[in-house]
């Protein structure tokens, strides 16, 4: 097997900040790729702690009175990871092939037509012991660990400032800081990047020597770019390569159709994403390539003739093997991502034994695209979780919001001159005094009351699962939020890593018996809704900018219901009977999308009175 084809061909993106935050630790010893969330470094300092401890590891606090804490923090945690995880990994390599021990289940889990598991097989069936003693000897020689990669919400860039209030410099800001966190650490991985397009976070990574190539052409810290079209892209490559910096992959998500905050694109439908990546891949790499290549000459630097490797990769509603194979082969995929349904893996992610058990009962109807996030961003959210239900009891007590532990979400300068958050405490209650001034007439009042009090601390209540499953102390109560995609629907199963990987390579069946329509067609239904949603909401204030958006983004699905009219019939992997439902699917969302159109056409048609917005 060459060295740099993964082990395995899926790998778990980051998930929330705390469900995700160890699974470097809990997989890559079998050759699982997985993401860390960078955002929160409190946490990642609890859990620095919590694993010193469980392995007796030397531990000094780093505290927020410290200099440049939180990269420090970031630092020593990813050091911390990769000292466990080639402990762990070396344990594995060296323990003996026999039934249930950790070598087999290294192996176990690999997928049937990897080179390795033929390997495997092949030592397995060999009768002649020395030649089984030598073959044994390979394939541990062949074995690898999974990457400890890391993620920054490009978003979450907050600045920062000193004891007194003054602003401390641009590089101290949260995104800044995590970057140097991870840039000075010893891990030999990548960073994803996501949520957009931060100038001042890509124009500092020029500064770290280890995201450029050495002269072998090799890359100890990759950068991932999180993608949910091609236009974007093209963008963010140029400017990176302009620096010198090359992208060694790039990880298109469904806009909709996946956990956390959903940024949704304007009617860009997954499948032809897909498929303008497959059809400009080549001219994607080769472009970046010319201005990689000028870049480097100018800093007079190592340039090479052949373009750095460059991976494509899909996730974001993924959930059986044939729609996992299809993505590979129809659109050659480098690899996969599943994230929702490892929230029921314990072995993989810290999942808090009340939100696991609502989850694995969670149905179609729990789950939904929420206005939670202080981002502004739709959230994906599970009904009644834990901190929405704390949520809500203080506002039944009149006292809404959040007392802002962390405050990584801040952005709103309505009513204080440093930012802060739509969550917390303080804005709720200075902009719940500032509406009862305004003498609102009851409904608006209401409706307007309701979009205030909708926010949540996500930025705290993500990571409390990870601490509370590893009973980490705390001073006060713990409020779980979760953030899963739809896909958690169609999974009930509490797994093992090893059932959630048979799963995924289509040796067993995880599902569970509610009916499940293609991934394809799960996301057009999302995005029918979310249209619909939009122009509810945007009736009152339709303008000429707002009625062109709804346009193209009608046109946009409409695109996109023809390019599967065409496409689900070539899916000979599937059954007639499937591809028929799927097709029938299609017409029915047709048919619901042009209804919106004939109940609003004002939204679609403006009319000549409507007056562009200022």
């Amino acid at each position: 097997m060459n060295k740099g084809t993964p082990i395995h061909t899926f790998h778990i993106p980051v998930m929330g900040t705390g469900f995700s935050i160890d699974t470097p630790i809990k997989v890559a010893k079998y050759g699982i790729h997985s993401v860390v969330s960078l955002v929160d470094d409190t946490l990642i300092e609890q859990m620095r702690k919590f694993y010193a401890e469980k392995y007796h590891q030397p531990y000094t606090p780093i505290t927020k009175h410290d200099h440049d804490y939180r990269a420090r923090r970031i630092t020593a945690y990813l050091d911390l990871m990769h000292w466990i995880v080639e402990k762990d990994f070396e344990a594995v390599k060296t323990s003996e092939f026999q039934p249930g021990s950790e070598i087999t289940k290294y192996f176990e889990m690999l997928a049937d037509d990897s080179v390795l598991k033929a390997a495997y097989n092949h030592m397995l069936s060999c009768q002649d012991e020395k030649l089984k003693t030598s073959l044994q000897k390979n394939l541990r020689d062949s074995m690898r660990a999974g990457n400890i990669n890391v993620n920054i919400m490009t978003k979450l860039d907050r600045d920062n400032f000193d004891s007194k209030g003054n602003p401390l410099p641009a590089e101290y800001s949260d995104g800044l800081s995590a970057l140097r966190g991870y840039a000075q650490s010893q891990l030999k991985s990548a960073i994803v990047f996501s949520a957009g397009f931060n100038r001042r976070l890509y124009a500092y990574i020029e500064q770290f020597k280890d995201f450029s190539a050495d002269a072998t052409g090799e890359i100890k810290k990759k950068i991932i770019l999180k993608v949910s079209d091609f236009r974007s892209t093209i963008i963010q490559g140029k400017f990176l390569a302009k620096k010198g910096l090359w992208v060694s992959e790039y990880r298109i998500e469904s806009g909709l159709n996946c956990g956390g905050h959903a940024f949704a694109t304007d009617g860009y439908l997954m499948g032809p994403i897909l498929e303008e990546f497959r059809i400009k891949r080549e001219s994607l790499v080769n472009e970046l390539h010319k201005i990689y290549t000028e870049a480097l000459k100018i800093k007079n630097q190592i340039t090479h003739h052949q373009p750095h490797e460059v991976k494509i990769t899909a996730q974001g509603g993924i959930g059986n093997y044939k729609e996992d194979q299809f993505l590979m082969k129809q659109y050659h995929l480098d690899g996969t991502g599943w994230a929702t349904p490892f929230l029921l893996c314990p072995e993989a992610t810290n999942v808090d034994p009340v939100t696991l058990e609502r989850l694995s009962k969670a149905t179609e109807g729990d789950l939904y695209l929420s206005d939670v996030s202080p981002l502004g961003v739709p959230f994906n959210n599970l009904r009644d979780s834990l901190s929405d239900i704390e949520k809500n009891v203080r506002v039944m007590k009149g006292r809404p919001g959040s007392a802002c532990p962390k405050g990584h979400l801040v952005s709103n300068t309505e009513f204080t001159p440093q930012p802060i958050c739509t969550a917390s405490r303080q804005y709720q209650k200075l902009k719940l005094e500032s509406l009862a001034s305004e003498n609102l007439e009851e409904k608006e009042y209401n409706l307007r009351f309701k979009a205030v009090i909708a926010k949540a601390c996500i930025c705290s209540d993500l990571g409390e699962s990870a601490l509370i499953i590893n009973n980490v102390p705390s001073n006060t109560p713990r409020f779980t939020a979760v953030c899963p995609g739809p896909n958690i629907a169609y999974f009930s199963k509490i797994a093992t890593l090893k059932e959630m990987s048979d799963h995924i390579y289509g040796r067993i069946n995880l599902l569970n018996t509610t009916y499940r329509p293609h991934m394809f067609i799960k996301e057009l239904t999302m995005y029918i809704t979310y249209l619909k949603k939009d122009v509810q909401k945007s009736l009152e204030g339709l303008t000429e900018q707002k009625t062109k958006y709804f346009t193209e983004f009608k046109n946009h699905l409409l695109e996109g219901i023809d390019y599967y009219r065409k496409l689900f019939p070539q899916m000979v992997e599937e059954s007639f009977e499937f591809r028929s439902k799927m097709l029938f699917e299609l017409e029915e969302c047709q048919k619901n999308l042009l209804q919106i159109c004939d109940e609003q056409p004002d939204a679609f048609n403006p009319p000549s009175t409507i007056k562009a917005s200022t």
